[in-house]
């Protein structure tokens, strides 16, 4: 009886890859996978080409049996990828890239008959440039230098804004809180100190004489402004449900505190660098308006360039109201009571602030951001101790600012 010999057939090469389109974007090097006739093909995404490469690589298309190592097709070295359309090494990929952008005429001085290995591929441009297309490298898949500086920069954005800290939506909520109370509290009230009696010579367009003395107007004038700001800070707070959650003693504590370091900060916005001046409205305040009131020169000095140093970070508003939010919550003021509880509540300000930091984008001069603005909390810490001690040497000034003698009492 004739038997039929049983043919053995090799199994079928898998159609689908191993690897996700995410795994293989994170390994970079072909030779990961494995040997080539184990798969039918795989994705290799050229570095040096806007969007992705799809190459085949089938048992048929590799030159013999998996025991053979994978080449340079230019150079013989270790190939690394697949680069311009061609299996090649990093050397020859490199090389290819250059020649093309630089364009420069290449002769052979032997009529084209270089060998080019690895040991002497540098010896002839020529011949190493004409056995990459010869290899199939393609010069329509290199980028300009300028297209390729835009594609890493876009590329480094984009992982920058992957690996930033993200927002939750307890914090998003919190933020958009105490944007909306500044608002309506905050973010108008230098606009309307134009109705508490100011001198002739504060407005912006009137012209100051030397001469003009300020006067008794000036001092109430400040008076009033001052009582309004906390007064508009204090409205601010109480539209706080975070601050509202903790005991009515603390409130006050915190209050007392944090009062007047939270108008400095909402002040800043109007601090001009170019003038050195605050313009509210249509009002402008100089270091020279200051001293006429009756403060130091050297405190004055002090507060005005703490003002130039935060208004150089060129905060965003949610930046403002976190700092702010910072101040406010602060656990070691005189008084509070619920310091544990407190102190959570300034953490997840400053975790905030960091996460929203972040999550912008990142330029050169924003590296020590957060860092600084913590540096500009404690310099305000300084400024708010001094400033009652100024107040009460000003004669009749106290007197004329009830609000804030209950605060810093």
């Amino acid at each position: 009886m004739e038997h039929t010999p049983l043919v053995l057939q090799p199994p079928r090469a898998s159609l689908q890859p191993r690897t996700t389109m995410e795994s293989w974007f994170s390994m970079g090097a072909w030779e990961r996978h494995p040997t080539a006739d184990s798969v039918a093909f795989m994705l290799y995404v050229d570095e040096n080409k806007q969007g992705s490469v799809m190459t085949t690589l089938t048992p048929e298309s590799m030159s013999s049996g998996e025991d053979e190592p994978r080449n340079c097709m230019v150079c013989g070295d270790r190939a690394t990828g697949y680069h311009f359309h061609a299996l090649t090494c990093e050397g020859c990929k490199g090389f290819f890239r250059r020649a093309v952008i630089k364009s420069t005429g290449r002769t052979c001085p032997f009529a084209g008959s270089c060998e080019i290995i690895k040991g002497q591929r540098k010896h002839c441009p020529a011949c190493r440039l004409q056995k990459c297309l010869n290899a199939g490298m393609r010069k329509d898949m290199i980028l300009s230098p300028e297209a390729l500086a835009l594609r890493r920069a876009r590329q480094a954005q984009r992982r920058a804004q992957q690996a930033a800290p993200q927002m939750s939506n307890k914090q998003k909520e919190m933020v958009q809180t105490l944007l909306e109370a500044h608002t309506r509290h905050m973010g108008t009230m230098f606009e309307q100190f134009v109705q508490f009696r100011p001198p002739a010579y504060l407005f912006i367009q009137h012209q100051r004489s030397p001469s003009m003395a300020p006067g008794q107007s000036l001092l109430l004038h400040f008076a009033d402004v001052n009582t309004f700001m906390m007064e508009q800070v204090i409205k601010f707070t109480k539209e706080l449900p975070l601050f509202r959650s903790l005991p009515i003693e603390d409130q006050i504590s915190l209050l007392k505190g944090a009062a007047m370091e939270m108008a400095q900060i909402a002040l800043n916005t109007t601090f001009c660098l170019q003038t050195q001046n605050f313009f509210c409205g249509p009002l402008r305040y100089t270091i020279e308006d200051g001293a006429h009131v009756g403060f130091q020169r050297d405190y004055l000095e002090f507060v005005f360039r703490f003002h130039g140093t935060l208004r150089r970070l060129q905060l965003q508003e949610p930046e403002y109201v976190l700092l702010a939010a910072m101040a406010l919550f602060s656990p070691d003021r005189p008084g509070v009571t619920q310091r544990e509880e407190i102190d959570q509540l300034q953490q997840w300000m400053a975790q905030t602030l960091d996460s929203y930091i972040k999550g912008q984008q990142q330029k050169p001069q924003n590296r020590f951001r957060y860092a600084k603005m913590l540096g500009m909390l404690a310099e305000l810490r300084s400024i708010n101790s001094k400033y009652w001690d100024q107040v009460q040497l000003i004669q009749g000034l106290p007197t004329m600012m009830p609000l804030l003698q209950e605060i810093f009492s």
